[in-house]
């Protein structure tokens, strides 16, 4: 009871930059859901076939991989370029997997569930904030990568798109950091001074809010995208026939063939 009026008072404390985030959550979802509808409008002026945003296909993909996307945000350690508070771990990359296969809304998607798992299962220590940023950051790698890989797809595009991806998430984080996380942090752990001694500690030369976020957080954040979009190359290729149905889709049309 203690526990819940203290996460209670937590979000008080920080409502205006709790409610922002939940705002970035619903804009998150809006992006993804008309950069859908505008791509299908295109295939569709085009002659392609459309599937719907979230089809029977979409929603079993979306499921077995939040899954293994949960799993794998439980396998998490630091790095040396940035204080260990900050967590590395490859939950992304089935997000970015999903988005590249089934569009970003699907993508996002995978991401919400993600952090609702990790929230459910393993509370929270951050009143929210910290798990929202989480799903905000990684929504956002996804939605880029998928978003321009979506609209034309092609190797060299889904390789734009992943670039693209990885410096939105290094100006997106340190922009979260710096307006809502640290400052939410700092009225949870004892001040901003305790946070920036952690940066300082790695670099001398770290002594205020920009310059922490400029050479902790961003550089970290590019390598996340890097690290991630580097193993979803390697990997997509392989498993996306089966996540776009086409064996079986082959071997219907074969039977067709043979039964004609």
């Amino acid at each position: 009871m203690k526990q819940e009026q203290s996460l209670l008072q937590i979000i008080a404390g920080n409502s205006g930059r709790f409610i922002g985030l939940v705002l970035l959550i619903v804009l998150a979802f809006a992006l993804a859901y008309l950069a859908e509808k505008i791509a299908a409008k295109k295939d569709l002026k085009e002659g392609r076939k459309t599937e719907g945003i979230l089809t029977p296909r979409k929603m079993a993909i979306i499921g077995v991989f939040s899954a293994i996307s949960f799993v794998l945000m439980l396998i998490e350690f630091p790095l040396p370029i940035a204080p260990s508070f900050y967590k590395f771990d490859f939950s992304d990359i089935p997000a970015l997997i999903v988005g590249f296969a089934a569009g970003p809304f699907a993508g996002v998607m995978v991401e919400f569930i993600k952090v609702t798992l990790n929230v459910l299962i393993q509370g929270t220590t951050s009143a929210f904030v910290g798990e929202i940023a989480n799903f905000v950051i990684g929504a956002s790698f996804v939605m880029v990568a998928s978003i321009v890989y979506r609209f034309k797809r092609t190797r060299k595009t889904a390789l734009i798109g992943c670039i693209l991806a990885t410096l939105c998430i290094a100006f997106i984080g340190a922009s979260l950091n710096a307006f809502f996380m640290i400052p939410a942090y700092a009225l949870m752990f004892g001040g901003v001074e305790n946070i920036l001694k952690a940066g300082t500690e790695i670099y001398p030369f770290v002594d205020n809010l920009f310059t922490f976020c400029l050479f902790c957080v961003a550089p970290f954040n590019l390598i996340k995208g890097i690290v991630h979009s580097a193993v979803t190359f390697l990997i997509y290729k392989q498993i996306s026939p089966i996540l776009k149905a086409e064996p079986m889709l082959v071997a219907k049309k074969k039977t067709a063939e043979a039964d004609a």
